[in-house]
Formats: structure tokens, sequence, C-alpha cells
């Protein structure tokens, strides 16, 4: 087959008939927020502000085409009228009283939509004082974790027969679990359902939600720095068994930022000497991440971006010497209003410093609801294309994005964008965009 040929392949990409079921291991902020926008959108009182999937266009053929669809009408996504929420949270509160009491959002919002939140209410979760020390917990599974696992499952089932759910999709919305590495019940998935049988303290609550969604074949997006569907044993479970899985860490607030203005200096070959981010933030996620094991998780996903992106090993005189630090304390008053402050010392023609000041004013649920909503329904159109295993095509979400093994991770915005789009033209049966332009010129004559 031809380079031309293959191309132009199509996926054989099933519809997107029935109710699509999104359910979220954690129902605080981010999920409030997240089900109150779709509703809110569905009912004409707001706008999916910050949505890919519902706001974003895609280029198809030469710019002199002039065709630019809706992704949404592109691709066959789950209209938002489809969709189904529910999930599982350590406190009881109806998504009514969740999201007054996050406080994210206004009465003027809240009020028109208060029936519909009201009537969701959590499951019981699983948790562990071990992986969230800053938290009580007041709605959980009891039993092992074997248990525990399974009355994951039958929530699943019960939740998609109550609803009469053609399919689910799980995100992560919970909190940063406690720093932990990969051990030997993390290898191989029957080693891991023995771990669970034994109770084991190195398997965390997000990789028994996990486990569960991969033995229903549920696709799973995991919003938080946690370890959890990238060990060996979920790795070659979701591949061998056809079920999409993706993470990690929602990028939203400073390290979006990071994001969009590592790659400008890089492509402009200016050095940076230093990258000083500190950050303030107030709601529950600030509270567990003032424990230093739930920190260290964090820190190590923010921190991997900048040298994926300058690549200090490709561009040493520019990068080698970076002093890159990150920072994060809770602050209660400021709520879900994160406030984030970057210091950046630059460098350009013959070594001349200069500086860059960023002060982020963020709303981080705000910012993190339209990327829960987009990785639900990419997740589900990913699964249903056939894609399997790990769905490096939405690293643009991440911020530590999972790989195969032996690639680096792109942590590009740009990059990531084109990666995206390219993967649904390609998906779709047409011809991918690389932007050269050549063939408007020519150069070929």
């Amino acid at each position: 087959m031809s380079k031309d040929q293959k191309e132009t392949v199509k996926f054989n990409v099933a519809p997107a008939t029935g109710k699509l079921g999104i359910l979220c291991p954690g129902m605080g902020a981010v999920a409030s927020t997240f089900f109150a926008g779709v509703i809110a959108a569905r009912k004409g009182v707001a706008q999916p502000f910050g949505s890919l999937t519902q706001m974003g266009r895609i280029r198809i053929g030469k710019r002199t085409d002039a065709n630019n669809p809706l992704i949404n009408e592109y691709v066959p996504l789950a209209k938002l009228d489809q969709i189904v929420f529910g999930g599982w949270d350590i406190f009881p509160d109806d998504m009514y009283t969740a999201a007054k009491k996050a406080g994210v959002l206004e009465d003027k919002h809240l009020e028109p939509i208060k029936e519909e939140m009201a009537a969701i209410k959590p499951m019981t979760a699983v948790y562990s004082k071990k992986y969230i020390r800053n938290i009580e917990s007041t709605n959980i599974k009891s039993g092992t974790l074997w248990e525990k696992a399974q009355e994951l499952r039958q929530d699943i089932q019960n939740f998609k027969k109550k609803n009469n759910c053609e399919r689910v999709v799980i995100v992560w919305c919970g909190s940063t679990e406690a720093y932990c590495q990969p051990s030997p019940v993390h290898a191989t998935m029957e080693a891991f359902e023995e771990g669970l049988k034994a109770n084991s303290e190195d398997i965390s609550p997000s990789q028994v939600y996990a486990y569960a969604a991969l033995k229903e074949s549920v696709p799973y997006a995991n919003g938080a720095p946690n370890l959890t569907v990238d060990i060996p044993a979920f790795m070659s479970y979701s591949k061998d068994h056809g079920v999409a899985i993706s993470g990690r860490d929602f990028k939203t607030g400073q390290t979006l930022m990071k994001t969009i203005l590592a790659p400008g200096f890089k492509s402009r070959m200016l050095g940076v000497k230093g990258w000083f981010s500190t950050n303030i933030l107030g709601n529950r996620d600030g509270a567990v991440l003032d424990d230093p094991a739930s920190f260290k998780t964090k820190e190590l996903s923010k921190l991997g971006v900048l040298e994926s992106i300058l690549q200090p090993d490709l561009y040493p005189d520019l990068y080698k010497e970076l002093y890159h630090k990150v920072d994060i304390r809770y602050y209660p008053p400021r709520g879900d209003n994160k406030e984030g402050w970057d210091n950046i010392d630059i460098f350009g023609w013959m070594g001349y410093e200069m500086q860059i000041k960023v002060n982020f004013l963020c709303r981080d649920s705000i910012l993190a609801a339209p990327l829960v909503l987009d990785l639900a329904l990419f997740m589900d159109l990913g699964q249903r294309a056939g894609f399997k295993g790990i769905q490096e095509w939405l690293s643009f979400y991440y911020k530590a994005p999972m790989t195969k093994e032996g690639l680096y991770p792109e942590n590009d915005i740009f990059i990531q964008q084109m990666k995206l789009k390219n993967t649904l033209r390609a998906m779709m049966g047409d011809t991918e965009i690389t932007h050269t332009g050549l063939d408007y010129y020519d150069h070929y004559q």
C-alpha cells in the first residue's frame, strides 16, 4: 500500500447511538461544575466555553477549500442530550449541595438546574487513609479490596442498566493520591487480583476503580497524577482487551501556561535559566495537596513538562542549566480561585538576560470541567473506533501524558493539538495536514 493510500484509510467507527454514561470517581468541585455546565448547556442557559468538542472546528482539505466543520459535526461524538451522569464520592452530598459547598458557581447558574443537580447522588466510594490523608470520609465501601472491586463492577452494571446506557466512560475527578511507585503487585493482572484479595497496601483506591473499569470494558481517563492506569498490568490488559485508557493529570492553570509559553521560547531559540512557579489554592484539592506525600505526586507531574518541551539534551547551551521550581500552598480564603505566579529568567542574543512574570488568577474547576467533557466524549469515540490501550492522541489534555514504553511524552500544546486533529482526520479517512503549504506554490514545477 502506498503512502497516499495509507492516508485515506477510514477507520470503522461505530455510531454514537443510545445513552452515554459518564461516571466520575470524585464528585466535588470539578465534577459538580462539569455536570452543571453540561446541564445548563442542554437547557440553553450557558455555553460550553473551553470545550474543543463543543466549540472547536477542524480544517479538512486545503485552505482554499474553506471546509472547517465543527468537530462534533465531523466525527460521530455523543451529543450532550445523550449523556447521563453518575459517580462515587467519599461524601454523600447530592450534586446541588456539593456545588453549593464548592462555591465555584453562582446561584444564578445553579438555581435554574437545581432539580437536575439534586437528582445526581454519589455511590459509596473506595477510600484509604494511606493515600488521602487530609480528608475524612463519610460515604465509603467496606470489606476487602477484592470485595470493593466487585462492588464497583456491580455499581457500573447497575448504573448502566438503570439509566439504559449503551456505553459508559469513567473520568477520574478525585483528589491527588499520595505518591507511590510500581511494585510486583502491579506487574500483571493476575498479580494485581491476588493483591486485591490479599488487601495489598500497594494498591491505591484509584487503581481499584481502574481495575473495575477495565474488567467492565469501560474506557478510563485519569485526571490526576496518581499512578493508576499506567501500571504494566493495566496497560497490557487494556491493549489485549480493546479498552481505551489515558492520563495523567488535567492540564489546567499554571501548567497550561507553561505548555503555551515554553514552545514559543524554544521556537525562537531563546534560552531559559530559571522558571519559578508558585500558586495558592483553597479548595478540597488544595487541602489534599497540603500533605507532602500527595504534593510529591503532583510536583513530579508538573516538573516534567518543561524538560520534554525544551529538550536540554539537544539544546544544552539554551536549557541545560535551567532551574525549575514548583510550589503549591493551601490557602483556604481563596477557595477554587487558584492564583499562580511565574518568574521566568530568559536570555537572548549574545546572552543578554530578560525576565517574564506571569500572574494567572484562574478558576481551577472552570478550566477543568470542559476537559472532563472532551475526554469522556473522545475516549468513547476512540473505543468505538477500535483504538485500544493508551490514547496518546489525547495528550492535549494532560500534564504528564501516557505514552507507549520507549516514547517520550509530547508536551508542546501546539504539537498536541495537531496530533489530536490529525488523528480525527485519519479516523474519518481524510488526509492529515502538515502545514507545509508547498502545494500552493510552484516549488514543485
